[in-house]
């Protein structure tokens, strides 16, 4: 329920942005501190603005899976992926949720719980350690301000490696979809501008989600164009297309370097601008749900003690990694050949895979990623120095 104004007297916590990564925080104050009062401002219309987010079900620890549980519109028992040299079925349970149903949820929650606040289309002109300012003058204060405003807002990813980009489209079919399950990364289509692969979502029978990506060195998208490849793809894999019922497309950063912000820094940078998030796939839940947990757990007294050194330095060494990761797709990599890097990848065991989507890879992991037989496509041209000493 959004009102006038806001109470004088403090909030427990003011959340700038109506994001994933903030409306997970504010689901876990609600769910963990009963009474808490909490803020979110929103510069748009709704939450969650036109997304939609997918996570391995291991990502979500037992303690939180009832908060996640509500926000899932579709769940499968595994995926497939393809390449031209390596296709595979992975039996790792795979699920969505869906920015439509994050912005029910998360509103629903706020307007029945005391204290709390939903201000939409509240644009917001400073951030300050203790209060934020709306643009007609308005202060609002709170105890803990957490800043969640997104990529472009980024001021702690550094070394631009790449982009990875998307146009997606929701299709309405006239006839039962010949994919019941998700297919990740279908490579077997040109390799243009980067390592290219299409996304599939079947939520269901008839209505399937399909995604042209691309782990491209430029941001520029073209977004007819490809979404006129996507009706193509989506006919020859024997969808029989009715219609177009929602449209969604983004720009993320590959970095290949990520600081997240050390102990005691208010306010509190979370979600894409303050690293929280996995360098390497752009899968934001598993980082946006570990934060969101800890602010709730550790609220008031403790929140930047030894947990958050601890969370902040493992989330520092598993970013550290991921954005090595990209330093060799974007600079050992021709872009037509970036596919067998992934191709590899997806040679490794379940558990390895896993690990690797949650950003929680063990040292072994990340030896056994780097180590062996080199992918197809790799090549060690003078630009390997230039690109990853960047």
């Amino acid at each position: 329920m959004n009102r006038e104004h806001f109470p004088r007297d403090p909030f427990d916590v003011v959340l700038v942005g109506g994001g994933l990564q903030n409306c997970l925080v504010a689901l876990a104050f609600i769910e963990l501190r009963p009474g808490a009062r909490i803020a979110l401002l929103e510069r748009g219309p709704r939450l969650g603005g036109n997304h939609t987010w997918s996570f391995h079900s291991g990502d979500v620890p037992g303690r939180a899976r009832q908060l996640i549980d509500s926000l899932v519109v579709a769940r499968w028992d595994g995926y497939d992926v393809a390449f031209p040299a390596h296709a595979r079925w992975l039996p790792l349970p795979y699920a969505s949720i869906s920015s439509e149903r994050l912005h029910a949820v998360v509103a629903k929650r706020l307007a029945s719980a005391p204290g709390c606040e939903l201000r939409l289309e509240s644009r917001v002109i400073d951030v300050r350690a203790d209060s934020v300012v709306l643009d007609g003058g308005e202060v609002i204060s709170g105890k803990l301000v957490v800043d969640s405003r997104g990529p472009e807002q980024c001021e702690t990813t550094r070394g631009r490696g790449g982009y990875q980009k998307f146009v997606g489209l929701e299709l309405a079919l006239s006839a039962d979809s010949p994919r019941t399950r998700p297919l990740l990364m279908d490579a077997r289509v040109p390799q243009t501008d980067g390592f290219r692969f299409f996304y599939v979502l079947p939520f269901e029978a008839r209505r399937v989600l399909v995604e042209d990506t691309y782990f491209s060195d430029t941001p520029d998208l073209e977004p007819l164009a490809r979404e006129l490849d996507v009706v193509e793809y989506a006919r020859a894999a024997g969808m029989r297309v009715a219609g177009v019922l929602r449209r969604e497309q983004g720009v993320l950063p590959m970095p290949t370097r990520v600081a997240p912000a050390p102990a005691g820094t208010t306010p509190l940078i979370g979600g894409y601008a303050g690293g929280w998030f996995h360098p390497a796939t752009a899968y934001s839940l598993p980082v946006a749900l570990r934060l969101a947990l800890h602010l709730a757990e550790h609220f008031p007294d403790d929140v930047f003690g030894e947990d958050w050194e601890r969370l902040v330095s493992e989330h520092g060494t598993q970013a550290r990694f991921a954005t090595w990761l990209n330093r060799l797709l974007f600079g050992v990599f021709r872009p037509e050949t970036r596919y067998g890097a992934l191709e590899r990848f997806y040679r490794s065991s379940e558990a390895l895979i896993e690990r690797f989507y949650a950003l929680r890879t063990t040292r072994l992991d990340r030896l056994h990623l780097l180590c062996g037989k080199p992918p197809r496509g790799l090549s060690l041209p003078s630009p390997l120095t230039r690109r990853m000493a960047s």
